[in-house]
């Protein structure tokens, strides 16, 4: 099976986030079959990474990784003279068809490369953690994530934010009985976007979103409870601004880091265009596995939308990146 032919049928099985159980069984079968010895990681419920390793190289110098999980909803596959669409088309199902094909085309040339799939990167990295305590002794990780066929010189850290603020419930027509929940959270809100943060000369600045908010009863009720979710993109160390985060909500609410992944800076290779990911992989979480590198297929700004789309073309330049890197970094 091709690339283009593979990206579309792993597009065609929906594997968002907390249901990659079906695509992990045909990815791993798949793997089976082309010749790869293949190991089910089991992480949660029925959720497992695919790790498959060169039947006569169980721990290979280099390994290729990226995530089976993509963000909702899900979209199947459809194509054109020059491009495939769908859910994951460039996040990340055509890089794992990718780094498929480039793998097979090393171990064929002697060069042993393992794959490794993981699961949860768009959410918390759970299967890189887990993947994590069983590293198999590679020197080398190839992390695939849309950068456009570029190489990452770094990628921005994620700190993930909850604050939830607790109130007094009373009718809307006394408020003065009441004590509203949502009236602090948007005080600590406007606290938190006043923020400076950190700054890189080299990746740019941090930035902060405001991805959720809940909470309340209803317009006549004073609310007792309001919660917000928070993503901040880092180029710089976490602490500090974790302790500002803290001191900026005060007494207003409570504070939870329920993820931080740390801002990377990475080597490159001779030939290879660069680019600066404002984005955040799993390559944080994935420290046992060898030195890392950044590089993919796909644009970043097409993945997690409706329109997601990958250039065939590029997926195939994609797999000739993948193994010049390879032969480099194992040269």
């Amino acid at each position: 099976m091709d690339a283009v032919a593979l990206t579309r049928q792993l597009i065609d099985i929906d594997s968002t986030t907390g249901h990659e159980a079906t695509v992990g069984d045909f990815l791993a079968a798949y793997l089976e079959h082309i010749g790869f010895a293949v190991e089910r990681q089991a992480v949660q419920g029925s959720r497992f990474n695919v790790l498959a390793m060169p039947k006569s190289h169980p721990e290979p110098p280099l390994v290729f990784s990226t995530h089976m999980d993509t963000v909702p909803p899900f979209l199947p596959s459809a194509e054109d003279e020059h491009n495939v669409y769908g859910r994951g088309a460039c996040d990340a199902k055509g890089i794992i068809a990718a780094m498929v094909e480039a793998a097979q085309q090393l171990n064929a040339q002697g060069l042993p490369a393992g794959l490794l799939f993981v699961v949860g990167e768009e959410r918390d990295s759970l299967g890189a953690q887990v993947a994590n305590q069983h590293a198999r002794g590679s020197r080398f990780l190839i992390n695939g994530e849309p950068t456009e066929n570029r190489m990452a010189v770094a990628s921005k850290g994620a700190l993930r934010v909850e604050v939830t603020c607790h109130g007094k419930m009373a009718h809307s027509a006394y408020p003065e009985l009441g004590e509203s929940a949502i009236e602090k959270l948007l005080d600590a809100m406007q606290r938190l976007r006043a923020l400076e943060l950190p700054y890189d000369p080299e990746i740019g600045h941090s930035t902060m979103n405001i991805g959720i908010i809940e909470g309340g009863r209803a317009t006549n009720v004073i609310p007792d409870f309001a919660k917000a979710q928070l993503l901040i993109r880092l180029v710089g160390p976490s602490e500090p601004l974790r302790e500002q985060i803290v001191v900026a909500v005060g007494a207003l609410g409570e504070v939870e880091f329920v993820l931080d992944l740390a801002c990377m800076k990475f080597r490159t290779v001779p030939g290879i265009p660069v680019m600066t990911a404002a984005f955040t992989t799993d390559i944080p979480k994935l420290s046992n596995w060898g030195e890392p590198f950044l590089l993919g297929p796909g644009s970043i700004l097409v993945a997690h939308t409706d329109r997601e789309f990958i250039s065939k073309a590029e997926l195939s330049r994609a797999v000739e990146l993948y193994v010049a890197t390879a032969r480099h970094l194992l040269a």
